[in-house]
């Protein structure tokens, strides 16, 4: 199977600047919609189905963490691509549920309450942080620009892993209140 290699180009960098700074606005316009757009219940699902991809997104990334770590560089790329993508995903189902559905209220109490703002929170902050950094840690991969890879993921890794394992506890934190 041949392996996708990018062409190191300046212009990309610049379109990586621009998707970092657009995919969090563009975002929080959508979401910022007061009306709702009905898409059918079938949307109801997709919280479940964003854990499931954040589960997912976290086993890829510690799967590519092991291989990279035992210099097997094809099934750490493979596992890093799936990461990504899985988080493609995750940025298409998340968008439908909320321009479709209302915001759930997180219904916890007591010590429980303050421990899910501080995760939603964070989770929400860093993964707005880690777009920049995963694009450029996905691209200087693809372009074999190691050394600028390994700066990039030095920050991206761990954001992005607490980003899908924050999301994951939120998600079992709030999900006994879905309707």
């Amino acid at each position: 199977m041949a392996s996708l290699v990018l062409e190191k180009k300046p212009k990309y960098e610049r379109i990586i600047n621009i998707l970092a700074i657009v995919i969090p606005i563009a975002v929080a316009a959508l979401l910022g919609i007061r009306q709702k757009v009905e898409l059918g219940a079938w949307t109801k699902v997709l919280p479940h189905v964003i854990g499931v991809i954040n589960t997912l997104t976290a086993l890829f990334l510690i799967a590519g963490f092991y291989f990279v770590k035992n210099n097997n560089i094809s099934a750490h790329r493979k596992a890093m691509t799936g990461a990504f993508l899985l988080g493609a995903v995750f940025l298409v189902c998340y968008i439908l549920y909320h321009i479709s559905n209302q915001s759930t209220p997180f219904g916890g109490e007591g010590v429980v309450r303050p421990i899910y703002y501080f995760l939603l929170i964070s989770h929400i902050t860093l993964s707005i942080v880690v777009v920049w950094f995963v694009l450029r840690a996905v691209y200087f991969g693809y372009t074999n620009q190691i050394i600028e890879h390994r700066k990039a993921v030095k920050w991206a890794f761990p954001i992005w892993l607490y980003v899908s394992i924050s999301g994951v506890v939120v998600y079992l934190m709030i999900s006994p209140y879905y309707v």
